[in-house]
Order: C-alpha cells, then sequence, then structure tokens
C-alpha cells in the first residue's frame, strides 16, 4: 500500500483535551474519543495502571520476570507511557505488545507532544521515540522495557499462547467497533493470556461482561474512572 492510499483509508482525527487538561483523540466519523473526555490520564491511571498493572505486580511477587503486557489499541501511547513511568525505579521488566491498525500521523503526533514536553524528561522523549520507533520488531524503550508495537488488526493476530499476565483491553466501545467485543475476541485473548492473568476495560456493559464469561474469564465489576460509574476486571483462574 502506498502512503496516499493509507492516508487515505486512515479516518480522520482530531486533537482535543479532555476535563483533567490531557490530550485525547477524536474521530469525527465514529464520533468516538480515544479516551474519556472526562479525563483521559485520570481514566488511564485507574483503569489500566492501578486496576490492571499494579494488581498483577501484586500478585506476581516472587514469580519470574518479566510481565508481560498486551495492549489493545495503542492509539496515542498514553497507556505505554504511564506503564513505562509507574515500573521506573521498581525491580519489574516489562515486555509490551500492542496492537494498532492506525497509528497516530506524525502532524499528530507533533500536536501531542507539548503535553509530554510539560513533564519533563524522560517522559518527553520517551513520547517521540514510542511513535518514532519500527513497527513488528521488539525495541528497548527504556531499561527493563521492551516494546513491541504490531501494525495488525486483534482479529487476525496470531497471539502466542499463555504469554500475557495483563491485557488492557482498550478498544473504541462496543456500538463503535462490535467485532471486538464478541465471544470469540475473548476466547482467542483468554487463550493468550497466563494463568492468573488480568483483563482490565473501561468499560462496564453487560453484553461484554457476558461474553467474557462464556470465554472463561471470571469477572468483576470495579468502581470506574471520574465520569463512569463502573469498569470490568476479568481474571484468567
Amino acid at each position: 500500500m502506498s502512503d496516499n492510499e493509507a492516508a487515505a483509508s486512515t479516518p480522520p482525527v482530531e486533537m482535543r483535551l479532555t476535563a483533567d487538561g490531557s490530550a485525547t483523540l477524536f474521530v469525527p466519523a465514529l464520533n468516538e474519543h480515544y479516551h474519556s473526555r472526562h479525563g483521559a490520564r485520570q481514566e488511564s491511571l485507574h483503569v489500566f495502571i492501578r486496576l490492571g498493572l499494579q494488581a498483577r505486580l501484586g500478585s506476581q511477587a516472587g514469580r519470574p520476570q518479566p510481565l508481560r503486557i498486551l495492549e489493545v489499541g495503542l492509539g496515542t501511547g498514553l497507556n505505554a507511557l504511564l506503564t513505562l513511568a509507574d515500573v521506573d525505579g521498581k525491580d519489574a521488566a516489562i515486555e509490551y505488545d500492542a496492537l494498532e491498525t492506525y497509528p497516530v500521523p506524525p502532524e499528530l503526533v507533533a500536536a501531542l507532544q507539548p503535553e509530554w514536553d510539560a513533564l519533563g524528561p524522560p517522559l518527553s522523549a520517551l513520547f517521540q521515540r514510542l511513535h518514532a520507533v519500527a513497527w513488528n520488531e521488539p525495541v528497548a524503550l527504556a531499561p527493563g522495557f521492551t516494546l513491541t508495537k504490531l501494525e495488525q488488526a486483534l482479529e487476525t493476530a496470531r497471539l502466542p499462547a499463555g504469554r500475557y499476565d495483563v491485557i488492557y483491553f482498550d478498544a473504541f466501545a462496543p456500538e463503535k467497533q462490535p467485532e471486538l467485543w464478541t465471544e470469540s475476541i475473548f476466547a482467542q485473548l483468554y487463550g493468550a493470556a497466563a494463568p492468573g492473568a488480568l483483563l482490565v476495560s473501561y468499560c462496564a456493559q453487560g453484553q461484554f461482561r457476558r461474553n467474557l464469561r462464556a470465554a472463561g474469564w471470571l469477572t468483576e465489576k470495579l468502581p470506574g474512572p471520574p465520569g463512569k460509574r463502573e469498569m470490568t476486571r476479568a481474571v484468567k483462574s
């Protein structure tokens, strides 16, 4: 596919600020934001870092490293960078695989850069590096943190069996991307998950949880981030 063809197949995206001052992206064709309008950063910290990453690290004590994470929807790289920041200085090695079918175009990466510049080094440089590194090959983004950006759809991805300790399920909402919220998708992720793995999502829809349970996951409803009453966490027993 040529650059022109790739650009034509990518839906137009706009940068928007959310209520906590952090940025997100908006897809007008879907009328959908990449993150919560009530606060992109605080949603990511609550759903994926505190109730996913930190919860799994707490139960991982004494077990072999590294911790392996799969993100469904790399997007702006927010979850990956907050994960890196959270484990910085801790005795935790991370292997982070992220699926993405629509990489953020360079002009939007540039538009998002000032937010990370305001946080200072090393996050400012890491944001730039995250978007610059090659796709489909592992890269040591920082000491103890290996990132593999996978430019492929979850539906056709060949995920290794029993690999992942945490799954960040950050796809667009079920009504926007129904093909990613099916029982077969969650069975695929169940097969790719290690025993005791956690799957976390901002979504609390009843059909979502039923599909998870039908695929073998044990589910629980937890308090959601600001602006959202509930979220979902699932475990592979």
